[in-house]
């Protein structure tokens, strides 16, 4: 048996922030793209994305089932992993007409962008590899 004290919270890392440039739109006073900055969460934040994303609905016979919106799931678990800028922001959810981080997050960015952020924020949060990369690793 190994050393059970590497397990131990004070030895774990702790949360990772980033900075990413999310698009080429958002410059500085100098014409440079400013990067926003973006966390890790743990899994008992992302279950609290994921619970706030998933409804009861009828399923066969009338039996009430849980769903989870994909969507909406992914929404929030980006919007959680945005440092900066601050989508909570009034001000600035003002300035695109929105209520809300979810929704500005998709006013803010083009599709491609939004894309890109995601993937970033699925990559942190240790979902960058998909089941054949695993199932190839696995096998050598």
């Amino acid at each position: 048996m190994g050393d059970l004290s590497v397990f131990f919270a004070q030895y774990a890392n702790a949360e990772t922030t980033e900075s990413f440039i999310v698009s080429e739109r958002f410059k500085d006073q100098s014409g440079t793209p400013v990067p926003w900055k973006l966390r890790s969460m743990t899994e008992e934040e992302n279950e609290q994305c994921r619970k706030s994303a998933t409804r009861r609905v009828k399923g066969k016979g009338g039996v009430l089932v849980s769903e989870t919106n994909p969507e909406e799931y992914l929404a929030k678990l980006v919007s959680a992993s945005v440092v900066f800028p601050n989508l909570k922001d009034a001000e600035l959810q003002q300035s695109y007409g929105v209520l809300g981080s979810e929704t500005l997050l998709k006013k803010m960015l083009l599709p491609g962008e939004y894309a890109s952020l995601l993937g970033k924020v699925q990559e942190m949060n240790g979902y960058d590899k998909n089941l054949n990369d695993l199932t190839d690793e696995v096998k050598n």
